[in-house]
């Protein structure tokens, strides 16, 4: 019983209640994309019994951000369910919620922001795995440096293969890493936004990564065969080198 209650004091502590807009998003209907082998670091918690881990204090403003969700009903909720089952079963109960990130991915769209706003809202296979959920990012940030939020951060968004399960993802609008990278307001908004993120969730500048690095990701886990080789282009690590460069500048997470 001691055991129980330490637990349940536990979670009761763990629960963030400051954030503007809700980590579990469920009610909103409002209304695009990216989808990629190592053990995952479990960092002592019982896989089996996922834990929800909250954000820790953080002594980095958040940047203005716009609340744009895209739909994430009980379709879409379920279809994360069976996707987590198919694809991180083998060590992590299946579940629709982001219980802990360790990894922030970045990556960049190929498209507009309303192109890339429509084919994340739009709960249909993806062009290029043909599975559901859609595909999906936390973030985008459009090239006049908005930041729009799209999926809670409470909530499992689909966009990089063997690390959805613990990972924030984050889109920039553009087609190449060197436009990202050389757009004065995005990637400032960007740099601003992520080290607020690194910070709420203690989430080390080694695990801000590329999508193109997710294959060297020590929380890289696939089950499914056929995709543990599975990344895309985008943020290469020359390019990534850059973007953590200019996150180390920001200075660390304390007060």
């Amino acid at each position: 019983m001691r055991l129980l209650a330490l637990l349940a004091a536990l979670f009761t502590a763990a629960t963030h209640t400051g954030h503007a807009r809700p980590d579990d998003h469920t009610g909103h209907t409002r209304p695009a994309a990216h989808i990629s082998h190592a053990r995952p670091a479990t960092h002592g918690l019982p896989m089996a019994q996922p834990v929800r881990v909250a954000a820790y204090a953080n002594p980095i403003p958040e940047p203005k951000t716009v609340w744009s969700p895209i739909p994430f009903g009980a379709k879409r909720k379920a279809e994360t369910v069976a996707y987590t089952r198919r694809h991180y079963g083998s060590f992590l109960k299946p579940t629709w919620r982001l219980i802990h990130p360790h990894v922030i991915v970045i990556h960049y769209t190929e498209a507009s922001y309303s192109s890339t706003f429509n084919t994340f809202a739009n709960d249909v296979p993806d062009s290029e795995l043909h599975e559901l959920p859609a595909t999906s990012a936390h973030f985008v940030i459009d090239t006049n440096g908005t930041i729009h939020q799209l999926v809670a951060l409470g909530t499992m968004a689909r966009h990089t293969v063997g690390l959805n399960w613990t990972a924030i993802g984050i889109e920039h609008v553009g087609f190449s890493d060197a436009q990202v990278l050389g757009d004065g307001r995005q990637i400032s908004a960007s740099l601003r936004l992520v080290q607020w993120l690194r910070c709420r969730y203690k989430i080390a500048i080694k695990n801000v990564i590329g999508h193109n690095e997710s294959l060297s990701s020590p929380y890289h886990h696939e089950d499914v065969p056929s995709l543990r080789t599975q990344t895309h282009s985008d943020f290469n690590r020359h390019d990534m080198n850059i973007y953590r460069s200019r996150l180390r500048a920001l200075g660390g997470c304390a007060a």
